[in-house]
């Protein structure tokens, strides 16, 4: 049996979605990463578990508000994607391993961009845009979100990523 390589860095993200109003399709809100030398590309908001968070949970609602000054309600687990760990410049240095990236459903309860704060906003590499998206196949497509295995799960699955927010679920 093959030996596994250790875990050696968790995410938390958020695959939020808000109604802004009655009527309107549900959006899924992503953040638009520009580096130097590389296209564009969008994330879903959230980053790394911290040794003073909690639980991944805790560390979700965290980065939530240092990235977007985002509150949310309602934050259900809907995906984990395993992959090799890649040390980002400015990481610190870490053996050979995994990375788990946990995604949760959630509902956003406030955003107010002025309570932004963190590494990505008062050092950034490039810029973080705060982009809409309709929460459709379609509007998953008009973008190059990433990972490509959450845009798969998320175009495959937008009928019941929603229903994981139904209110016989909470």
């Amino acid at each position: 049996m093959a030996h596994a390589q250790p875990v050696v860095k968790r995410t938390a993200r958020a695959i939020l979605l808000d109604r802004p109003d009655a009527g309107r399709p549900v959006e899924l809100i992503v953040i638009k990463r520009t580096k130097p030398d590389r296209p564009p590309y969008w994330i879903t908001p959230g980053g790394g578990v911290e040794s003073e968070d909690a639980s991944v949970l805790d560390a979700l609602h965290r980065e939530l508000l240092e990235e977007l000054g985002a509150k949310v309600t309602d934050a259900v687990p809907a995906f984990v994607d395993t992959v090799p760990h890649v040390p980002q410049e400015g990481d610190p240095p870490t053996p050979p391993g995994l990375k788990v990236q946990h995604f949760f459903v959630c509902r956003l309860a406030s955003m107010d961009v002025r309570l932004r704060h963190g590494p990505e906003i008062d050092n950034p590499c490039g810029t973080y845009e705060t982009v809409r998206l309709p929460f459709t196949p379609e509007g998953l497509a008009s973008v190059n979100l990433v990972p490509e295995t959450l845009l798969d799960y998320l175009t495959r699955n937008v009928p019941g990523v929603l229903t994981l927010l139904a209110a016989d679920l909470r």
